[in-house]
């Protein structure tokens, strides 16, 4: 089993020292093999350290120093630090090796459904001839007469079954070839030429048709899936409208674009790449990237993505990221490559099946050995645990994440699947995650002397050429209001502090209570209205004409919608750690963790203080869950034993370091996706023990002599056809909210 992402990997063991010697050995050594020149660099770089001998094989690191720089603590402590920085890739490549198969077996996820379909349709109608025609007078007893193992052969059904079957040789061999151990495939080979060979060419057909259905069903399925996501986000119209330098329009394949061209998108058309608005002002649908319901306004300078949808108006853009390199082509890839990314129990379950094939061809040769029966024998290697046990995980596994993201989820692997069953923990960040990450304006408090769009007024003069959030939400509240902004100066931003224009020849300063002070403008007037702001939590921007205060204007990120109920669901499901952590002051961190009944908070945090919280939480035994939107959150992601991106202002970098998208902005999506898991991995603890205990039933019962050998194939791919069946359940999982209600 794969062991679960922790500190452990990266513990620092010391095997001998001696002054200016030592010796170290950690896991995590044996993983860096990629970056050991990086590595060695950044350990090199102490002044004191005067060799390294690295040995990857046995996972051990020796260090020449001087001790008169450095004692051994500080030297283990300074090692100890420079490995932190490696700890993403050594676990990275630890769960690459840990699902590395013990044999190759067929990808039946890259197997066309509609080819698997014609083998089923050729195998079942030559089975039905074949039966119908030797059930005729005289017809069976004809058949008998092919005495010679060559002339069994080259009977039609035969024949039919060595064509239907050169895929499988194809893999029993190669697996025999390259890894020196056999597969399913091969297994189900030497069934299938045991029976040819000893005049059962029907009893082979039997063996080939049940097989392809089980494998149909199992394509189909991860067919199902692949389809789900490109729908879901389907990247654009086969041709688009290229703008020449003569301003002509022409007509070009999708496929075709380049970045730097100028493109022509209509009312209702889709955009074809990621780039930036040159001409043209319009709405546009977003949902697909972003999760945002309403369509966004967009004008010349702003960026658009490929997938979205022209809701209104006519846009010229010039394209910057195309093909495989748009957002929405990076998301199609990562889910779909989500069938290598292996959860811990498939991997066993491939495993164990692997060291089950040759006990098969071991009873074979005992049974025959003991009974001379030839048909015992030929069912031992019809009835194989490996089919059953593979499919049980990975039809399971494949039907989630269909199911997943045709909901809006989508997850990047197996793996993340049976971690969100295990969580137990959950960090949010505030700003975009927790609440919606764009502030407003909820109060205003002029003095005597003014009125509420006198300070509106002079504040949107001040920040009109201002990108800060809380410029924003005043510039959105005077639009909606039909405020106008006057005509002002020019503005002079104090970094940290405020901003300061002239209208009229009155000088306005708008920022904080230390911007305000510093100018020496009294804001006593307006204290209590202050103290009642600060108590609901709400950020205050503080108006001044000519030095004398004309009001605060209270801004407040709102709180997400259903982030609450999300957040009691999740704890209706055990997860009983819950924690905000933030880069936004104590103050506002605290006002939020209080409302959502958080267990704890940290505030004023950089990227990697919370990557320090998350792996301490790991330390402890916790299986952690990150949900975050942003660029800082992303090393925190990607630590995660699973990481989750959402809110409408999600960065590609948060949404490349998570395990799990939420492309529609809901926060009931979580606790929905989390029993979506643990339903998944109960139904394959289920498929396991129904492949495992009909199989054992049957290679009892084909041993005592009890079960013909057709039959023996009957019982065997009926379970392999059960246990894809019961995941199949898992599609039509209800996903919906009333789960919970």
């Amino acid at each position: 089993m794969i062991k679960r992402k922790n500190t452990r990997l990266m513990r620092l063991e010391i095997i001998h020292q001696l002054p200016g010697r030592m010796r170290l050995r950690s896991r995590s050594f044996t993983f860096l093999r990629a970056v050991e020149t990086e590595m060695l660099a950044a350990l090199q770089h102490h002044k004191a350290i005067q060799q390294l001998d690295y040995q990857p094989i046995t996972g051990s690191l020796l260090i020449i120093y001087d001790h008169m720089l450095l004692d051994s603590q500080n030297l283990y402590a300074f090692v100890e630090d420079q490995m932190a920085t490696f700890s993403l890739m050594a676990y990275q490549a630890e769960r690459e090796a840990s699902n590395t198969l013990t044999v190759n077996e067929r990808r039946l996820q890259e197997e066309p459904a509609a080819h698997l379909l014609k083998r089923v349709l050729i195998s079942g109608v030559s089975l039905i001839a074949f039966g119908l025609f030797r059930s005729l007078p005289g017809m069976k007893a004809a058949s008998i007469g092919y005495h010679h193992w060559h002339r069994r052969l080259f009977t039609p059904p035969a024949l039919i079954s060595v064509g239907l079957s050169i895929p499988i040789f194809k893999s029993g061999w190669h697996s025999l070839a390259t890894t020196r151990r056999p597969n399913a495939d091969t297994l189900t080979a030497s069934a299938i030429l045991t029976a040819l060979l000893t005049g059962r060419s029907l009893s082979a057909l039997v063996t080939i048709l049940l097989a392809d259905i089980a494998e149909f069903m199992t394509a189909y399925t991860m067919e199902k899936t692949r389809k789900a996501i490109g729908d879901m986000l389907q990247a654009g119209d086969e041709t688009v409208f290229i703008v020449t330098p003569e301003n002509a329009l022409v007509k070009k394949k999708s496929s075709q674009l380049l970045p730097g061209d100028i493109i022509s998108v209509q009312s209702g058309d889709k955009i074809a790449a990621d780039g930036e608005i040159s001409e043209g002002e319009g709405f546009v649908d977003e949902s697909p990237i972003t999760g945002e319901f309403f369509p966004a306004e967009k004008r010349p300078g702003q960026r658009v993505f490929a997938g979205t949808l022209v809701k209104s108006g006519n846009l010229r853009i010039r394209a910057e990221q195309v093909g495989d390199d748009t957002t929405v082509a990076r998301i199609v890839h990562m889910v779909e490559s989500a069938a290598g990314r292996k959860a811990a129990i498939q991997t066993f379950a491939d495993r164990f099946s692997a060291h089950l094939i040759p006990m098969n061809f071991a009873l074979a040769i005992l049974i025959y050995g003991l009974t001379r029966n030839i048909n015992r024998a030929l069912s031992m290697m019809i009835i194989d645990f490996s089919c059953g046990v593979r499919l049980s995980t990975a039809t399971a596994l494949s039907a989630c994440i269909h199911n997943a993201a045709r909901n809006g989820v989508l997850i990047k692997g197996g793996n993340y699947v049976e971690a969100l069953a295990e969580a137990d923990s959950l960090i949010l960040d505030k700003t975009g995650t927790v609440t919606e990450g764009r502030p407003r304006v909820v109060s205003l408090h002029p003095t005597a002397h003014f009125t509420q769009n006198d300070i509106i007024q002079m504040a949107s003069a001040a920040e009109e050429d201002s990108s800060h959030p809380l410029a924003h939400a005043i510039l959105d509240y005077a639009r909606l209001n039909g405020i106008a902004i006057p005509t002002h100066g020019m503005t002079e931003v104090v970094t940290g502090r405020g901003v300061q224009t002239t209208i009229q020849e009155d000088e306005v300063l708008v920022g904080n209570r230390k911007y305000l002070k510093e100018n020496g403008v009294d804001i006593s007037e307006l204290q209590n209205a202050i103290h009642s702001l600060e108590q609901k939590g709400e950020m205050i921007i503080y108006v001044a004409k000519n030095r004398v205060l004309a009001g605060v204007i209270g801004v407040h990120d709102a709180l997400k919608e259903n982030m609450k109920k999300s957040l009691n669901r999740l704890r209706h499901l055990g997860i009983d750690d819950i924690r905000l952590l933030t880069g936004d002051i104590a103050f506002q961190a605290e006002k939020v963790a209080k409302r959502m009944h958080m267990d704890d908070f940290s505030a004023e945090l950089m990227p990697e203080d919370k990557v320090r919280t998350l792996l301490a939480m790991q330390g402890s035994g916790s299986r952690v869950i990150m949900i975050g939107d942003g660029i800082n959150d992303a090393p925190a992601l990607a630590y995660a034993d699973v990481g989750i991106a959402i809110g409408n202002t999600r960065t590609d970098v948060a949404i490349e370091s998570s395990n799990v998208t939420i492309t529609n902005d809901d926060p009931l999506l979580i606790p929905s996706a989390i029993q979506l898991s643990r339903r998944t991995m109960e139904t394959v603890r289920n498929n396991f023990r129904m492949a495992v205990g009909l199989n054992a039933l049957g290679i009892v019962l084909s041993a005592m002599g009890w079960l013909p050998v057709v039959w023996g194939s009957v019982l065997h791919n009926s379970s392999t056809i059960l246990v894809v069946m019961n995941s199949g359940r898992l599609l039509i999982h209800d996903f919906e909210r009333r789960t919970f209600e």
